[in-house]
């Protein structure tokens, strides 16, 4: 066989044991979720019986922001264009053209992080997905795989880079490099952006994002979030920028594929 076919035949074999690794990922989440269905329908009765009560509050889920919390964009002045999006990666959600903001997470297996455990499985009890876009000085960063997957095992894709397995998983986690933070716990809680970052053994503040300091602005579902970027909610969907000096960026908005 000559070399280039070899090569061709090595990477259809990577593509389909990478394609059956995740249809067998798929396949124990799906199992999992059917364990926790009768969980999850415990606590929405729980939640109905306190709201009849008088006593129940937002889900984690849908915990809004605080309007004080909150300005329009308009405040910021004039922005500068997003520009193209990177090519699609593993997860169908655009990589971004840039340099990683800080390596992947640093965490030990064997460590409680705000309360957030690195289990052997991931969690579906509580499963959702919020999307981080980073820019520094107007450019952009990526956000690394394997934030909150020690010893990660990264597996090349035909669209690049996934991380499938690890020794274990923290509630929060990344499998890929394009931003999308997988949010999967046992229990269901408003985790919030500063959890995220704990997990992945950086900093963040309103100087601070990463190793990279500078005066911060944060976006939220394309609104000015005023508060501490730390404080904001990683709730299902949500579109979160943080941009350090300037000139500052228009927001980023993905679409969310089918299973995120």
């Amino acid at each position: 066989m000559s070399t280039r076919k070899h090569q061709k035949h090595e990477a259809r074999v990577r593509r389909l044991e990478l394609e059956a690794a995740l249809r067998e990922r798929d396949r124990r989440k799906r199992r999992r979720a059917g364990l926790a269905a009768a969980a999850t329908a415990l606590l929405v009765l729980g939640g109905a019986a306190a709201a009849i009560g008088g006593g129940a509050g937002h889900t984690s889920q849908d915990a809004p922001v605080p309007p004080t919390e909150l300005a329009p964009l308009a405040s910021l002045g004039k922005l500068s264009p997003a520009g193209k999006p990177g090519a699609f990666g593993p997860e169908a959600v655009p990589v971004p053209d840039g340099p990683p903001l800080a390596t992947g997470g640093s965490s030990s297996a064997s460590s409680t992080i705000d309360g957030i455990r690195c289990q052997g499985a991931e969690q579906v009890l509580f499963h959702i997905h919020a999307h981080l876009t980073v820019f520094v000085n107007g450019a952009p960063q990526r956000i690394p795989s394997g934030i909150g997957i020690p010893s990660a095992q990264v597996t090349p894709t035909p669209a690049g880079p996934y991380v499938a397995a690890g020794s274990c998983f923290y509630w929060l986690h990344t499998h890929a490099a394009d931003g999308i933070i997988h949010i999967e716990s046992p229990v269901q809680r408003t985790y919030t952006l500063a959890n995220f970052f704990d997990v992945w053994g950086q900093q963040l503040s309103s100087k601070l994002v990463g190793p990279v300091a500078g005066p911060v602005t944060a976006l939220y579902n394309g609104q000015v979030f005023r508060g501490s970027p730390r404080d904001i909610p990683l709730t299902k969907h949500a579109q979160i920028q943080l941009e350090v000096g300037r000139p500052l960026v228009a927001p980023v908005r993905i679409s969310f594929p089918a299973g995120l």
